[in-house]
């Protein structure tokens, strides 16, 4: 008779993790193209800062 519980249980599970869903839902409200062309401008200043990096090391 327990499986009464287990639905309730179930169901504040469920809730829990829908909210948990709508908290990590994007908020920087770019589109998919903006968000490719600032991913690609950081991976080149990433790109920039180790090759200067290694420059300096090997002097």
């Amino acid at each position: 008779m327990a499986r009464g519980n287990q639905r309730e249980l179930a169901r504040a599970k469920n809730l829990k993790k829908q909210q948990d869903k709508t908290k990590h839902q994007r908020e920087d409200n770019l589109t998919p193209a903006q968000r490719r062309e600032r991913d690609a401008k950081a991976l080149q200043e990433k790109a920039a800062r180790k090759a200067a990096q290694k420059e300096a090391a090997g002097k």
